[in-house]
This record gives structure tokens, C-alpha cells and sequence, in this order.
């Protein structure tokens, strides 16, 4: 787990992207339109068998963090529709039971397609996972070594970020097809 220092009058809005597997999630503390990174991480469940004492532990595991760090908001990756019926149905089980979590402690809930995170942060519905974890890395601030292991984790810092995008309505940069496209959209900035 990754974890820096909470400050006061912030926000903190907790990403979570399921899985019966690993579950990846982050915290996220905003001030106004800036945000950073206080902790991110993921909750290991493999060595669990059982299905359902595995949605149990995911239960009590985001109850922990949530107690833990206070969050304000919950922002959660939706599952995608793939062709494995069994596994989305494993997925949205798992989905469930951290928004049951995070209901039992009046933390409200956002939710995310995984198409709109991607969109939200690298401006292309199609990156893939390593260019939406370089994304966060960089406006985060986050050194290369301090990168988590496990891509949940990241996705789950994908969705706290893309809430907070959302919820301060903050533009992406405008794309120019020319220098020339530039300056007349900008004349203000330029000498």
C-alpha cells in the first residue's frame, strides 16, 4: 500500500475496481482543483477458495478502509460486458458487495464504465492500461517506484481521479490541428 499525509478542509474520494481476485483501491484528496494521491493499494484474495466467504472479506475490507481513511465519495469502475457470462457475474457479485459496503457507512456512489475513466484521463476511450497508469503517475506526481504492482490498483486510482475530473468539471486540453489552428483559438496567449 501506497500512503501519504491526509491535509485539512480536503475531500476524499475513494476509488475502488472490482474483483473477486484482487480488488484494487485509492484514496484521493481534493482541494479545490487540485488532487493527490494519499493511498492506494489492492485486497489480495486469492488464497480465499470459497466464493462466498471471498464476497465477505471484500465486505469487511472496504468497511476497514473506509473507516479508516473517512472517505466523502465512492467512485467504482462498472463491469464490462465481455463473453464470459460466468466470470461478469462473479464481477458484479463483487461490485455489489463493496457498494453494499460503502452504503453501510452513507458514502455516497459514483459509478464509472470503463470507457469513461480512459476517456476522462488520457482523452482516448482505448488506452490501454499502462497509458492510463502513466497518465495518473504523471499528474499525480507519483515516482516510477512508488507504482503499484498490480494494475487494480491503478484502475482503481483511475476512477477516483476521473470523479474527481468529473465532479470539478475540469476541461482536458484543447487539441489544435496546427500552430496556425492554435493561435486563432488563442490569440489572448500569444505575443
Amino acid at each position: 500500500m501506497i500512503q501519504s499525509g491526509i491535509q485539512c478542509d480536503e475531500r476524499i474520494i475513494m476509488g475502488i475496481d472490482p474483483g473477486t481476485n484482487i480488488m484494487g483501491y485509492a484514496f484521493i484528496g481534493v482541494n479545490g482543483n487540485r488532487a493527490h494521491l494519499i493511498a492506494m493499494g489492492v485486497i489480495d484474495l486469492r488464497k480465499c477458495k470459497d466464493a462466498y466467504m471471498k464476497l465477505g472479506e471484500i465486505f469487511h475490507r472496504v468497511q476497514g478502509l473506509i473507516a479508516s481513511f473517512l472517505p466523502d465519495e465512492l467512485a467504482i469502475e462498472a463491469p464490462f460486458f465481455g463473453k464470459n457470462v460466468q466470470s461478469m457475474l462473479k464481477l458484479g457479485r463483487a461490485q455489489g458487495v463493496a457498494i453494499a459496503a460503502a452504503i453501510s457507512r452513507e458514502v455516497p456512489i459514483h459509478e464509472y464504465a470503463p470507457l469513461k475513466i480512459k476517456m476522462a484521463i488520457t482523452g482516448n476511450g482505448s488506452a490501454s492500461k499502462e497509458q492510463v497508469a502513466d497518465m495518473l503517475r504523471r499528474m499525480l506526481n507519483i515516482s516510477e517506484k512508488d507504482m503499484p504492482q498490480f494494475a487494480d490498483a491503478t484502475d482503481a486510482l483511475g476512477a477516483a481521479f476521473c470523479h474527481f475530473l468529473q465532479r470539478n468539471d475540469i476541461k482536458t486540453p484543447k487539441k489544435y490541428s496546427s500552430w496556425t489552428d492554435f493561435v486563432s483559438k488563442n490569440s489572448d496567449k500569444v505575443v
